[in-house]
């Protein structure tokens, strides 16, 4: 059965001396498919056989086993992402994660989600800031959301003075004891991140400590809640530049 869709290119792994397999990503989920001599210089799968591709793509669709590529058109190559490590690493990570979430939570709003982040950070926006923008997003789809309306022990809406991960959300004075403090422009910003359309970023002016703060705390958060392991986030951390 022919059937056409529209993804992108999260992982290939060589097949036979020409050949690839390809996992598509698409609003369906991850699809598997063999693009047949792709790797042939004149091949007219080449170019739209490549990771991090998103593409239209025309399929021999087989539900249980891997489908075969038939033609398909480029999109968008993200050729700035590809060309910068510091890009290249942050979208390889939220690669990962979405793929994770999908396998949870196969709603299309996460494929979209992650397409409007990857074009961000190819377009240049602060690429730890879209980052965490779209991790805060995909909570939601796992489950685990972040209480951002009141105070995660008694629900107040008052005298909110942090937030903290394991507790899930704010914290008002009458419930603090000896979490970390984090500020109010962090607190605002984090719950600016989760009410943001992503496609709506033009420019950003955020300190670099908010920056910083945020993302450690989504870190954790995720660390906490989640239960997903994903390696190429140690890569990230230990090479992150905000």
């Amino acid at each position: 059965m022919l059937k056409k869709i529209r993804g992108i290119v999260v992982s290939e792994v060589p097949y036979k001396d020409s050949s690839k397999v390809l996992n598509i990503l698409c609003e369906e989920g991850v699809i598997g498919v063999v693009s047949k001599g792709c790797k042939r210089i004149n091949s007219p799968l080449r170019v739209i056989s490549n990771k991090l591709t998103l593409g239209e793509y025309v399929i021999y669709y087989n539900e249980s086993k891997l489908s075969t590529l038939k033609e398909g058109s480029v999109i968008d190559n993200f050729n700035n992402i590809k060309n910068d490590l510091n890009k290249i690493s942050h979208a390889t990570y939220i690669t990962d994660l979405v793929n994770q979430v999908m396998k949870q939570n196969a709603d299309p709003t996460v494929f979209s989600l992650y397409l409007s982040a990857l074009k961000k950070i190819d377009e240049g926006i602060n690429e730890t800031v879209v980052m965490n923008i779209l991790e805060i997003k995909l909570l939601d789809y796992l489950g685990v959301g972040i209480n951002l309306n009141g105070c995660a022990k008694c629900g107040s809406t008052r005298e909110i003075v942090t937030i903290d991960p394991d507790v899930g959300g704010y914290i008002c004075k009458n419930c603090y004891t000896n979490e970390i403090i984090y500020d109010e422009r962090v607190r605002k910003m984090l719950r600016m991140y989760y009410l943001v359309e992503i496609d709506s970023i033009k420019e950003l002016k955020i300190k670099d400590y908010v920056i910083d703060s945020i993302n450690k705390f989504l870190s954790v958060y995720y660390d906490r809640y989640t239960g997903l392991y994903i390696r190429s986030k140690e890569f990230l951390d230990r090479n992150i530049k905000i």
